[in-house]
């Protein structure tokens, strides 16, 4: 007889197959209802029953856990790199391992993190977004086709309509120090891109050895010298209770007043009040953000209104290539369950 699993996320072809084998399976919450549209009480009751629990984002306290243990439940996977949105407390003293699916989005965040080094040192966000509104534009023309004959078309003059009078001018990538608070899936694939932008990586992960870091490419350093001497720190921190807000004004006293925070991971790991002042004293130069403290950011944050801070509305993990790596890890939990071997992704904390 076959297992029964109810699935919420999509897990792709040929994983599927091999694991419609094994199992007749349903569709349930934001697989059946569409994003955003499946309440906890809504799957509480269409998971109930199966012996296998595949989530993607959905939410799933004590109380839901309790009753689909009481049904039946012995393997639960949620495809999501930190599975917060699950009781684990509550799956460790019932003995189900909870699996995930780590790394799923690190190659989307990775990508989207040196996109945003690059705007936010060279304010690329600030001057479209200027262009848009009407800043440092030249005079209507009658006949925009009419274009003069002159061989060195510069952007000009520089006056007080001159982005450069707005903006500053920025820095290249190329022969600057990347420091990377936190080396994981991200950090990783964040340094291997960075290496071939010719950065130097200085790395701060006290929980790797240093040889594990610097096989990599990047320099494992302490604290205060990843401070001290990079010119762009970018934050790949989980949140937990020994991390929340450590990024705070000990960690912008000890930066360069020219270097850039740039944070794709969770608002969290720093401390608001201070960045807002490390930013509006220009003890830092300048951030580029993807996330925020609450979301949607808040129409009346200062963040939204400095010239130094490009941000974005949470974008970094999101590609239409993110849900298929998911998937098929996900599937490595679900087959290694059904084959009797050893779970691959375990959340621990």
């Amino acid at each position: 007889m076959k297992k029964k699993m109810v699935m919420c996320t999509s897990i792709p072809e040929p994983e599927l197959s091999k694991i419609k084998e094994y199992c007749d399976i349903d569709i349930a919450g934001e697989l059946k209802h569409g994003r955003g549209n499946a309440v906890e009480e809504v799957t509480r009751e269409e998971c109930k029953g199966y012996e296998i629990v595949v989530l993607g984002d959905e939410y799933a306290g004590a109380d839901t856990l309790n009753e689909w243990i009481a049904s039946g439940m012995k393997f639960i996977g949620v495809a999501k790199g930190t599975p917060v949105t699950v009781d684990n407390e509550t799956l460790k003293a019932a003995g189900v391992p909870l699996t995930y699916t780590p790394g799923r989005n690190a190659v989307a965040v990775a990508e989207y993190c040196i996109g945003l080094m690059i705007a936010a040192t060279r304010q690329l966000a600030q001057a479209v977004a200027g262009l848009l509104k009407g800043d440092h534009l030249g005079d209507p023309v009658d006949d925009i086709y009419n274009v003069p004959d002159v061989k060195n078309v510069v952007w000009g003059p520089l006056d007080e309509k001159h982005p450069y009078t707005d903006y500053g001018i920025g820095f290249e990538l190329y022969g600057k120090k990347l420091g990377l608070a936190g080396f994981g899936a991200i950090g990783r694939e964040v340094a291997q891109r960075a290496l071939a932008f010719g950065m130097e990586i200085l790395a701060y992960d006290p929980y790797l050895p240093a040889e594990v870091i610097e096989k990599t490419g990047a320099r494992a350093v302490d604290l205060d010298t990843m401070l001290s001497e990079s010119d762009i720190v970018s934050i790949h921190l989980p949140v937990l209770d020994s991390t929340r807000n450590i990024v705070n004004k000990d960690w912008f006293s000890k930066m360069k007043p020219t270097a850039y925070v740039i944070n794709t991971a969770r608002a969290a790991v720093i401390d608001q009040k201070d960045f807002v002042e490390a930013l509006e004293n220009k003890t830092i130069a300048g951030a580029g953000l993807d996330v925020y403290w609450q979301e949607p950011i808040p129409a009346n944050h200062p963040l939204l209104k400095m010239k130094n801070v490009t941000c974005s509305p949470h974008m970094a993990g999101l590609t239409t290539d993110v849900d298929a790596w998911s998937g098929r890890k996900m599937a490595q939990n679900v087959l290694a369950y059904l084959e009797g071997n050893d779970l691959p992704f375990v959340w621990k904390r």
